[in-house]
């Protein structure tokens, strides 16, 4: 299944990247390892994860605090968010 990126997902993704780098060098690459292990266990099993909010389904990632936010359509699995779980909740997509 062809996985897509929001214009937000890819804006939360670099945000958080470059927020990690400048705490630590390198713990920007571990979270997008971290964001890449989550993203290929949607892909393998995309109705595995818990539904929010009708058609939005969360997958928390390990090691950090955040949930890669997706919706799984006809052809492909579109990513919506990857949200700080530590903001407010009703900043969720």
């Amino acid at each position: 299944m062809k996985l897509s990126y929001t214009d937000r997902a890819k804006d939360n993704v670099e945000f958080a990247f470059a927020w990690y780098e400048r705490q630590r060098r390198g713990l920007g690459f571990d979270f997008l390892d971290c964001v890449e292990g989550a993203v290929k266990s949607i892909l393998g099993n995309p109705e595995m994860y818990k539904t929010y909010y009708f058609i939005f389904r969360g997958c928390i990632i390990r090691r950090f605090p955040f949930t890669v936010f997706y919706t799984v359509e006809d052809t492909e699995i579109v990513v919506h968010s990857v949200f700080d779980n530590r903001q407010d909740p009703e900043k969720r997509p």
